[in-house]
């Protein structure tokens, strides 16, 4: 197996959802294949925080905010993504959120609000990227954050997982449709990983006697999504299209 299939010298990733998290950690494992990178998220604060810490690799970083949800600001991010780092070769649609609601007590505006950033902002990204992949003629690809919960559920979270599972739905109409165009599109679906969003829950006592029932009782490590990004942004992915890889320690299994 050649290694070089792995390495991204050369491409340019924007990663939505960037400057923290999951997204901060596929920006970085991408830098470090050789991808210069853009990351976006709602607070500039937070993306210069990130980007400086990313550039460490050696890569050009940019950080650009930018709402998701909002089509006339992803368009705006898009362009200055091109303008400063000169295209887009690999397009990570991470920007998501969650929350735990009955759906007897749930206000419509918070069901609507999650269905924004989970589905509209990677379609939106799709859009405004996906003519520029198609003009190139290059190729490209496209990585779609799902997660364990678009084939598993949990109480109290059925916009979540209602979304992540149009999420990989929508991944494999892309990939069907962009295929033409040598644009690989698939689903990246982690477990349950600790971040630091989630340290303060994982370390309380209910959150320890969720992770013993965890079928490999533990949390992912953020650094074993890497090897799983890096394969879906590189050369080493050319033939797979369509598909929803799942990190998550076998918990889909259970």
């Amino acid at each position: 197996m050649e290694s070089a299939w792995f390495d991204l010298l050369g491409r340019v990733a924007l990663v939505t959802g960037g400057s923290k998290g999951l997204g901060k950690t596929i920006a970085s494992a991408l830098a470090h294949a050789g991808a210069d990178v853009a990351i976006v998220s709602r607070t500039q604060r937070e993306l210069d925080v990130a980007a400086e810490e990313i550039a460490t690799t050696g890569r050009r970083v940019v950080g650009i905010a930018a709402d998701v949800t909002d089509e006339s600001s992803i368009a705006t991010m898009v362009d200055a993504v091109i303008k400063q780092l000169g295209r887009i070769d690999i397009l990570v649609n991470n920007a998501g959120i969650g929350d735990t609601h009955a759906v007897v007590d749930m206000d419509t505006a918070h069901w609507d609000q999650v269905m924004n950033v989970n589905l509209r902002g990677p379609m939106l990204c799709c859009k405004h990227v996906g003519p520029h992949l198609i003009e190139r003629g290059a190729g490209g690809k496209v990585i779609n954050v799902g997660s364990v919960m678009a084939t598993r559920v949990a109480r109290y979270m059925s916009p979540y997982c209602a979304s992540k599972a149009a999420l990989v739905h929508f991944t494999k109409t892309l990939a069907l449709e962009w295929m033409r165009h040598n644009v690989q599109v698939n689903a990246l679906c982690p477990g349950y990983f600790l971040t630091d969003m989630n340290r303060e829950f994982f370390e309380s006592a209910r959150g320890k006697q969720f992770i013993a029932e965890l079928p490999i009782r533990r949390l992912g490590e953020a650094r074993e999504l890497e090897g799983a990004a890096v394969f879906l942004a590189s050369e080493a992915s050319n033939y797979v299209t369509g598909t929803a890889l799942y990190v998550d320690g076998g918990h889909s299994l259970a």
